[in-house]
């Protein structure tokens, strides 16, 4: 990849947030509420949940890492010689090559139309940019997989660390909708809903795998 490789610019800090911090959260309280009834000593129930979190941080930062790389073939918005001839290699026909072509064209018109509707701005790859970017979201990772996780740290009593974690996991959902809202330019009670609607849905689910096992 070249230095001047364009890909989307996030909105900082901002977007960073609002990837990592409700898949921290959602991971860590389904986990938690799925593991706290399993027969197991306590030690093993934080050492599993410690390498939850840090396996989560490091794919947070990797998948992130990338989407702030972008991808090169998006540079260009016809066929490279290179995938035409892996095309002309699988015997499809010249017409069908140029529809492709074609459709391509369409498509990166609409990309183009999007961003700029969307006003998201594009700009040449920078990688302390991305690296700074995926640590943010790790961060925000970790801060949100600590609401669920923190209580069961604090309290041994699994049943009253539950309580606390799914009280805090509400409030931690209901802030986190009112300031996506605020970023998003979206009326907040929509956006609490539908993560209240999220976090109820990752407690049914935890609940429904105790009652099968």
């Amino acid at each position: 990849m070249t230095a001047s490789h364009k890909a989307i610019r996030s909105s900082g800090w901002k977007t960073d947030f609002m990837i990592g911090f409700p898949d921290g959260l959602f991971l860590l309280f389904f986990a938690t509420q799925v593991m706290q009834t399993f027969p197991m000593e306590v030690q093993t129930f934080y050492n599993i949940h410690l390498g939850i979190c840090i396996a989560g941080s490091l794919l947070v930062i990797y998948s992130t890492y990338q989407a702030n790389k972008g991808d090169a073939q998006h540079d260009s918005l016809l066929l490279s010689d290179e995938e035409r001839q892996k095309l002309q290699k699988l015997d499809i026909h010249d017409n069908t090559i140029a529809h492709i072509e074609d459709e391509m064209k369409k498509d990166a018109v609409l990309w183009e139309t999007t961003l700029q509707q969307e006003q998201v701005v594009e700009t040449t790859f920078n990688r302390s940019r991305a690296v700074r970017s995926a640590l943010f979201a790790a961060f925000f990772f970790l801060l949100g997989a600590s609401l669920s996780f923190g209580p069961y740290l604090s309290n041994e009593n699994f049943g009253a660390a539950s309580q606390t974690s799914m009280m805090l996991v509400f409030l931690g959902l209901t802030v986190f909708s009112f300031i996506k809202a605020k970023i998003t330019n979206q009326r907040p009670l929509p956006v609490v809903l539908r993560y209240w609607i999220m976090g109820a849905g990752v407690f049914c689910g935890a609940w429904v795998l105790h009652k099968i096992f």
